[in-house]
């Protein structure tokens, strides 16, 4: 086959693997189309939630500052768009001599006369990486309601981080990093978050990163201190630390 044959095929692969791509991009997960079957039949039955509908209310920031209650998970899947959720690594696989994997699930048993009952639990984080995060703990007897919990009161506990670029090595105006050294705790876990010049990155635990990406702050460095294999008290100390930034 000669070059002015091949060329032409070549181009019609590039293009059917380009419209392959654009359909698996359109394509809707799952977990998107019951979010969106879920907003479209929600009723309403706090007033906050009716206004909502009602277009009184549009903008999640009237909220917040107001000090109103969410009580609704709904009103953040309505107001925000873009939300993201990741689970933390709280729990552990089993496995010989003690070890195994972290996982997301951490299940504890209770004994009763009827046997063992096993009890789920998930730490879950929303966000937009635009500023809003939320951190919720959900527990059940089985995994996908522990989630949808956990994943239900992070939205309730949604709130917004400021962001800025307070290092002395950047003299850029963006909002990449934290505008200052800020330091949270909780139980014997503390850790104080940094500004960092961009380009830097996150120099932060993993499950800390998992954090500070759903708000959107790409350079950061942290110190922690104490029992910080917790994942949870880690986790409650990083939020406590970020809601110290509405002071700026």
């Amino acid at each position: 086959m000669t070059d002015e044959y091949a060329e032409p095929q070549v181009a019609e692969e590039d293009t059917e693997v380009a419209k392959a791509i654009e359909a698996e991009m359109q394509r809707e997960t799952r977990e998107e189309r019951a979010d969106r079957e879920r907003l479209e039949s929600w009723i309403p039955k706090t007033q906050l939630g009716k206004d909502v509908i009602a277009g009184k209310v549009k903008d999640i920031d009237e909220i917040l500052n107001s000090g109103k209650k969410i009580l609704e998970a709904e009103i953040v899947d309505t107001l925000l768009k873009g939300l993201r959720n990741e689970m933390l690594l709280i729990g552990q696989a089993k496995g010989k001599f003690g070890g195994g994997k972290r996982r997301a699930w951490r299940q504890t048993q209770k004994k009763t006369k009827e046997g063992n009952v096993a009890t789920f639990a998930v730490l879950a984080v929303v966000g937009n990486e635009q500023g809003y995060v939320g951190v919720g703990y959900g527990r059940a007897k089985e995994t996908l309601p522990a989630r949808e919990k956990a994943v239900r009161n992070a939205k309730l506990g949604i709130m917004k981080i400021t962001r800025g670029c307070g290092s002395y090595d950047c003299s850029c105006k963006e909002v990449h990093s934290i505008p200052f050294a800020v330091e949270g705790k909780c139980s014997s876990v503390r850790i104080k978050l940094m500004p960092a010049p961009q380009g830097t990155g996150l120099v932060v635990g993993d499950e800390v990163k998992k954090i500070l990406k759903l708000i959107g702050i790409k350079d950061a460095y942290s110190k922690t201190f104490g029992q910080k294999r917790s994942t949870i008290n880690l986790a409650k100390a990083t939020i406590d630390a970020l809601r110290k930034l509405k002071w700026y």
